[in-house]
């Protein structure tokens, strides 16, 4: 029943999120926020029958589909065609919409499926999960409604169709339009058909409006727009966290067991994302997801940071396995947590002082940067200044080892060099000193230590002789300046060592979990960032143009990728990956006053 690739839609409000594949069915939805129990959770094969862990709307006679977001919206419209002529069209979305002043978002999700043409019939199979996939619902019912109770969630239908026709899974002729809602167990208080329509009109109003609150570039603006709304999607409004990906366990290559929780939020995304989300004229999102990190530095109190925080702040992510559930095409294990929260990443404390930057110089902030932000970053400094020449696991997560990893020695350099620059731009002259030389010799250390003679380029770590897709951000960071020519033979190394067909990998030599077999999409979009800064601009344009053309059909992307057969692999959808496209377009795109 369920086709298990990723090629499938995300709809959410920024509260919750569900994929949505090719023939309209609801396979992964955590409710009632990003990181709770997935309701529907087909996605990861909970058991034999084909439709458990899902939200379907069958067609009878099926024979094709087509599937679209209403332009500049996050609202999907699936059509499914019959061989008899016949069509129906399936509009799913979550609300979100400006209500009393406030943004209206619930933990509910809304299908309205209408008649198109034909005498289209249709059986509606709604089968939620508790549990991680271990309990099946009791389910109750009243004259327009369902309700799906489990061991701490009671989920409610509310819907205009026929309550036994649902209940009993018969097929029915469709002659108009039938709504569900589906959400927390309360009454709705006018007619479910008014209610959708109202909703459906609201939230498309509301992403249309959004869209043209942001910047986009002369070229790729309907990719740059579908990129932005995903990051907004991504966002979880209550505390401003952004989380990695929507789902878990998705693995990275073919039973690799690279199967990680990303319903979570890394501070090492923070530079990137925090960028893109400036570059768009994001504020709003951007200044929110700002707070929550320095909210976390607050509560860390001694300048200690985690790799990765839960997106309400909270530092304990213990990772236990999830044995209902079988695993993406049944490759387990299925992971809970993420137990990169124990881990030892030095690169977190550049990360962190990388994204308050901004608030001491884009004038756009509501909250700006003052002398008590610049101490409370200091102890993230003075981490960095300690921590910048010890081992740890660095950006690629490493379980099973340690070594002075260049990436994180040029996020700690990075700290002090921000701090050093923010002392400056507040008069703090003793400070300014005090960074700039601490920054100036960190410098010099890693270069002296980082810089392999014999490879003729930066590598993986100190005094090590491998090579590492991160090494392509030394220009990004300011640690090298663009002429820098060990800039371009660093560059240079990578093309000739990590990268395969059109993608570049992170890194080829052996790990914890044997040699990765596909590329992590992020890496190429940074390889894009280096030909820019190295003058290779057309190369630049042709490599993002086949990044470009690696998006699945709905214009979204996933973690990884094969370099053979274009295949998504990983968690999906990846918030890297989209920061990555951004980020590239703002770059690349030719200047408005040349447009025309």
């Amino acid at each position: 029943m369920t086709d298990t690739s990723l090629a499938n839609g995300l709809v959410g409000n920024s509260a919750i999120g569900a994929l949505i594949d090719s023939r309209a069915r609801i396979v992964w939805a955590c409710l009632p926020r990003f990181d709770a129990d997935p309701v529907f959770c087909r996605l990861l094969s909970p058991g034999p029958d084909a439709r458990a862990g899902s939200f379907a709307i069958e067609l009878a006679d099926f024979a094709r589909s087509e599937q679209e977001y209403i332009r500049h919206t996050a609202v999907l419209r699936t059509r499914l065609y019959d061989r008899h002529g016949g069509c129906v069209e399936i509009t799913d979305f979550a609300p979100r919409f400006f209500l009393h002043g406030r943004i209206f978002h619930p933990s509910m999700l809304v299908r309205r499926v209408t008649r198109v043409s034909g005498n289209p019939r249709i059986t509606v199979h709604i089968d939620p999960r508790f549990d991680y996939g271990e309990t099946r619902p009791v389910t109750t019912f009243g004259s327009h409604h369902i309700r799906y109770v489990g061991p701490s969630t009671v989920l409610r239908l509310t819907t205009d169709a026929s309550i036994h026709a649902l209940l009993e899974r018969r097929c029915i002729h469709l002659h108009d339009t039938l709504t569900f809602l589906l959400g927390p167990d309360e009454t709705v208080q006018d007619t479910v058909e008014n209610v959708g329509r109202h909703f459906l009109d609201e939230t498309v109003a509301y992403w249309k409006d959004w869209v043209r609150t942001i910047f986009v570039p002369v070229d790729w603006q309907d990719e740059v727009i579908r990129a932005a709304i995903t990051l907004k999607l991504n966002a979880f409004d209550d505390t401003g966290a952004i989380i990695a990906a929507m789902t878990t366990s998705v693995p990275e290559h073919p039973g690799s067991g690279r199967n990680w929780d990303y319903r979570f939020c890394w501070l090492r995304d923070a530079y990137f994302v925090v960028n893109a989300l400036n570059r768009l004229g994001a504020t709003t999102t951007m200044e929110r997801y700002i707070a929550y990190i320095l909210n976390v530095v607050s509560a860390a109190g001694d300048g200690v940071l985690q790799p990765v925080y839960g997106i309400t702040g909270e530092a304990q992510l213990t990772e236990r396995f999830a044995p209902a559930l079988a695993g993406f095409r049944g490759m387990g294990p299925v992971r809970v947590g993420n137990q990169a929260f124990e881990q030892i990443q030095h690169d977190v404390y550049g990360s962190a002082v990388l994204a308050a930057t901004h608030m001491f110089f884009d004038s756009r902030l509501e909250h700006a940067g003052d002398v008590n932000l610049f101490h409370q970053l200091e102890p993230l400094g003075q981490r960095a200044l300690v921590h910048y020449n010890q081992p740890d696991a660095g950006i690629w997560e490493l379980r099973g080892s340690q070594r002075i990893h260049t990436y994180s020695s040029v996020l700690c350099w990075a700290a002090c060099d921000r701090l050093a620059r923010i002392a400056v731009r507040l008069g703090l002259d003793e400070r300014a000193g005090f960074w700039r030389e601490s920054a100036d010799a960190m410098h010099a250390e890693i270069c002296a230590n980082a810089w392999s003679p014999e490879r003729r380029a930066f590598v993986a770590s100190w005094g090590g002789d491998t090579l590492d897709a991160s090494l392509l951000l030394l220009n990004e960071f300011g640690f090298l300046k663009a002429d820098d020519p060990r800039f371009a033979a660093t560059v240079e190394a990578i093309e000739r060592e990590l990268k395969h067909g059109d993608f570049i990998y992170r890194y080829i030599e052996r790990d914890d979990f044997g040699h990765p077999e596909n590329a992590f999409l992020v890496c190429t979009f940074w390889y894009v960032y280096a030909l820019h800064a190295l003058g290779r601009r057309e190369e630049a344009r042709a490599t993002f143009n086949r990044l470009l053309a690696a998006c699945t059909p709905l214009g979204l992307l996933a973690e990884d990728i094969d370099p053979v057969t274009g295949e998504h692999w990983g968690n999906f959808v990846q918030t890297y990956s989209m920061v990555g496209l951004v980020n590239c377009a703002l770059r690349l795109s030719q200047r408005w006053d040349q447009a025309y």
